[in-house]
């Protein structure tokens, strides 16, 4: 392994390590000396890496931001097939990663006040929530979907989500619910 492929290995090593932190303990109860500790480096050389904790807490919201940008739903495909589908390849996808439950619980705590403004920017500056109220709309149109506000009801498909995401994030003996379970809540 190269000098460049060690030291990127390093960096990916600490934004995980600081990813579970910040979910686990909090991100102001999160020192660099905890991550620097957990990742078996010294404090001075963690700033060889990266500048600050802030630092490390926007570029993993960047990550995360950047995993929201990839649940565009594709326009051929039936609205509930393509729900069910989604969920199954996030859960399954998530259960490969683990860290991906822990990048829910990390955007849902960087949208809150009180949060980083830069981090806290970077998380509100994405959502699915739109976009999959165009694909429920669609759904209604088609007869698929039960009639009321499209938003709301995505709104409730997305905190469904993240609800299950943050229980597996904290309980990983915990198994995905059925897609079919979430998107039923749409159908008519």
């Amino acid at each position: 392994m190269t000098r460049k492929e060690q030291k990127e290995e390093r960096r990916k090593a600490i934004l995980m390590t600081a990813l579970n932190l910040f979910v686990e303990q909090g991100y102001y109860e999160t020192k660099i000396t905890d991550i620097a500790a957990a990742v078996q480096m010294s404090t001075g050389l963690m700033f060889h890496y990266f500048e600050s904790k802030e630092e490390l807490l926007v570029e993993l919201v960047k990550m995360g931001a950047a995993g929201t940008k990839s649940a565009t739903p594709p326009g051929e495909v039936p609205p509930d097939i393509y729900l069910t589908g989604f969920l199954k390849q996030l859960f399954a996808y998530a259960n490969e990663q683990p860290w991906v439950f822990n990048m829910f619980v990390l955007m849902g705590q960087a949208r809150r006040n009180g949060m980083p403004e830069e981090a806290r920017n970077i998380a509100r500056s994405v959502s699915s929530i739109e976009e999959f109220a165009e694909l429920i709309k669609a759904g209604q149109e088609m007869g698929i979907f039960r009639e009321g506000d499209a938003l709301a009801m995505s709104r409730c498909f997305w905190s469904t989500v993240q609800g299950n995401m943050e229980e597996m994030a904290m309980n990983r003996a915990m198994k995905a619910p059925d897609p079919e379970w979430i998107v039923a809540m749409l159908r008519k």
